[in-house]
C-alpha cells in the first residue's frame, strides 16, 4: 500500500473527500453557500409564518384594542362563549366526517374506474370540481339547496321523487265560508252539518284557492240537477274576479274546482266516494249515501310538499360538507389511483387464484397496500377541514349561520365583526393552531418513516 509522498500530497488510497471536499456539506457545498441560497426562503417564511404566528399569540394576552395586558382571560372568555363552542363542535363533525367520506368515495372511484374503459373520462369529471374556487362552489351550492324547488336543484328532484309516490293536493288552502254547511271536522277536512237525503242537491261551495291553481279557461260551475237514486251536488270556487256575486250561490263566472274527491260518512265510516267532474258536479248513489254526511277529506286541501330544509338548523352543517365532498373526492381519488397503479399486480391475481373473492382481495390485499396513501390523503384533508372558512360562510344563510359556525369563521366575525374584538380572535387562531399542530406532526413523523424504508 503506497504512503503519502515528502510534499503532503495525498497517498493512491486516500478517499478524495478527505482533502477535496475538506470545509464542504455533504453535497460538495459551502455552508456559507448554501446559507446564502436559503436567507430568501427563510426570510419570507419567517415574515409570512413565524412573526405572525408570534404576534398572534402576543396579541391574544391583550385586551380588545391591545393596549392592555389579561393574561388568560380572552381564552376564559373563548371557552365560555356558545358560538365558539357551536364552532369547536362543528370542527370536530368536519374532522371526523368529512376526510373520511372523501378518502372513502375518492378509494371507491379510484378502484371501480380501472375496470371500465370509459375510467379517464369519470376521473376527469369528478376531478374537475377542483378547479372551481371555495367561493364559486360555495354559491352554486348556496343555489343548489335553495328551499323552493323551481329554483333548488336538490329540492326539485327531490320533490319530484316525493309527488312520484304521494299524490300532490288538487286546491292546497282551499276552505268554506263561516255561512257554509261545511265545517271543519278535524285533520284538515271538512264535512257537512246535516245529512244528505236523495232528490237534493248538495252544494260544496269553497273559497281561499290560490291564484293560479285554477287555469283561466277552466269551465264554470253549473248547478246540479236532481236525479232519483242518486244524490248530487256542486264542488265550486265561491268567488267572482272583480267582486260582487252571493255566497253560497252559482253566480255566473264562478269556476268548478274539478277533481276534488267527495266522501259520504256514515259512524264514521265512508261508505260511498265520488269525484268532481270538469263542470264540478258529481253524483252519489243514495242507497248508500242516504242519511251519511258529506266529507271533503284533507289529500284535496294539503299544502303541496315543498321539499327539505337543506340550510335549515338541523341539516345545513351536512350539507355544506357534502358541498366539500362534492369538491375534494376527485382529489382523493387522483392521490389514490397513482397508489394504485403501483401495486403489484403479481400479488391481486395470487390472492385471486387461491380462491379470494373480489371483497376479500380489495379489503384484505388492496386496502392494506394502499394504507400508506391513504393515510396522506387523510391527513391533508384534516388539516384543510380545520381551516374550512369560505364554504361556511357562503352557503349558510344569516338565520342559520350560527348553527353551522366553525372556528374559521368565528374567528372572522370576532376580529372583524360588529363587535370586533382582536383579542378573542386572537386566541381562537391560537386554538386553531393547536388544533392542527398534532394532525402535522402524526404527517411529518409518517414522511419520515417512509423515507428510512
Amino acid at each position: 500500500m503506497t504512503t503519502a509522498t515528502a510534499g503532503g500530497a495525498a497517498a493512491p488510497g486516500t478517499p478524495p473527500s478527505a482533502t477535496s471536499r475538506k470545509g464542504k456539506g455533504a453535497l460538495g457545498t459551502r455552508p456559507w453557500a448554501a446559507a446564502c441560497f436559503l436567507l430568501p426562503a427563510l426570510v419570507l417564511l419567517g415574515a409570512l409564518v413565524v412573526y405572525p404566528i408570534g404576534y398572534t399569540v402576543w396579541r391574544s394576552l391583550y385586551g380588545a384594542l391591545g393596549d392592555d395586558f389579561v393574561g388568560l382571560d380572552n381564552f376564559r372568555e373563548m371557552f365560555s362563549d356558545d358560538g365558539t363552542l357551536t364552532a369547536l363542535k362543528n370542527n370536530l363533525i368536519w374532522v371526523v366526517v368529512a376526510p373520511a367520506v372523501s378518502t372513502a368515495l375518492g378509494l371507491i372511484y379510484a378502484v371501480l374506474t380501472e375496470r371500465v374503459r370509459w375510467g379517464t373520462a369519470f376521473k376527469l369529471i369528478v376531478f374537475m370540481p377542483m378547479a372551481i374556487s371555495m367561493l364559486a362552489a360555495g354559491i352554486i351550492f348556496r343555489l343548489v339547496y335553495e328551499q323552493d324547488p323551481d329554483r333548488g336543484v336538490a329540492n326539485a328532484v327531490w320533490v319530484g321523487v316525493h309527488d312520484t309516490f304521494a299524490e300532490a293536493s288538487a286546491y292546497p288552502g282551499a276552505h268554506p265560508l263561516p255561512t257554509a254547511d261545511l265545517a271543519e271536522s278535524g285533520g284538515g277536512s271538512f264535512t257537512t252539518r246535516t245529512a244528505v237525503r236523495p232528490g237534493d242537491a248538495a252544494m260544496l261551495p269553497l273559497v281561499g284557492v290560490k291564484a293560479g291553481t285554477i287555469p283561466e279557461d277552466a269551465p264554470d260551475a253549473k248547478a246540479a240537477e236532481t236525479a232519483a237514486g242518486k244524490i248530487t251536488g256542486t264542488v265550486w270556487l265561491d268567488f267572482v274576479k272583480g267582486g260582487g256575486g252571493r255566497p253560497n250561490v252559482i253566480d255566473p263566472g264562478e269556476k268548478a274546482l274539478s277533481g276534488i274527491t267527495i266522501e259520504a260518512v256514515k259512524g264514521g265510516t265512508v261508505v260511498a266516494t265520488a269525484e268532481a267532474g270538469e263542470d264540478g258536479r258529481y253524483a252519489l248513489p243514495a242507497g248508500k249515501a242516504e242519511g251519511a254526511h258529506l266529507r271533503l277529506p284533507a289529500s284535496n286541501f294539503q299544502e303541496q310538499y315543498n321539499g327539505v330544509d337543506w340550510l335549515g338548523p338541523s341539516l345545513v352543517t351536512p350539507a355544506i360538507i357534502g358541498s366539500y365532498v362534492w369538491m375534494w373526492a376527485g382529489f382523493a381519488m387522483v392521490l389514490i389511483a397513482a397508489g394504485l397503479a403501483g401495486v403489484p399486480r403479481e400479488l391481486l391475481e395470487a390472492a385471486r387464484v387461491d380462491g379470494a373473492t373480489e371483497w376479500q382481495v380489495f379489503r384484505k390485499v388492496t386496502v392494506p397496500l394502499l394504507a400508506p396513501v391513504l393515510a396522506v390523503v387523510l391527513v391533508t384533508l384534516m388539516i384543510n377541514v380545520l381551516k374550512i372558512f369560505d364554504l361556511v360562510y357562503i352557503i349558510a344563510p344569516g338565520a342559520t349561520q350560527h348553527d353551522a359556525n366553525v372556528l374559521a369563521l368565528e374567528l372572522y366575525l370576532r376580529s372583524f365583526g360588529t363587535s370586533a374584538d382582536q383579542g378573542v380572535g386572537s386566541a381562537i387562531a391560537v386554538l386553531l393552531l393547536l388544533l392542527v399542530v398534532p394532525v402535522m406532526i402524526v404527517n411529518v413523523r409518517r414522511i419520515r418513516r417512509e423515507g428510512r424504508r
